[in-house]
This record gives C-alpha cells, structure tokens and sequence, in this order.
C-alpha cells in the first residue's frame, strides 16, 4: 500500500469516528493495520507524519490522549495556516 492510500485510511478512520468515539492512538494504528495488513510501525509512523503537517492532532482530556481532526482555530494557533 502507497503511502498516501495509508494516509486517507487513518484519516477516514477518524473522520468516521468525529463526534462519535474520541479515538486513542493504538484504536487508530490497530483499526488501520488488521484492516489493511500494514505492519503497526508503519501505521504509527504515518500518523506522526500526518501530525506533524497538521492533517491530523493530539488532544487532551481528562488524563487520556486522543487522535483528532483539527479545526481551522488549532491550526491558525499553530501557525500551519493564515
């Protein structure tokens, strides 16, 4: 599998789960790796990637950290947009 083809799945997988289910990173990296035979290093890796450009972002609640789609405010925060 393409890289990209990876990255719109994990970005699929929490775009499906937005407003749902806050996802935690290892729901992510497993949801993607059974469902696609990708090995789970692989699948962290992208997803870090995928942070670090600001397509995707950690949040924090309560203790527990969560993979989510960031708004346009978090972005413009960050300094990824204008």
């Amino acid at each position: 599998m393409e890289k990209e083809e990876l990255k719109d799945k994990i970005y699929a997988l929490v775009l499906a789960a937005k407003g749902k289910k806050k996802l935690k990173e290892r729901d992510v990296i497993n949801g993607v790796s059974e469902g696609t035979g990708v090995d789970k290093d692989t699948v962290k890796q992208t997803m870090r990637e995928m942070i670090d450009v600001g397509r995707l972002m950690y949040s924090y609640a309560g203790g527990a950290s969560s993979v989510e789609i960031p708004d346009e405010a978090y972005l413009r925060e960050k300094g990824m947009i204008k």
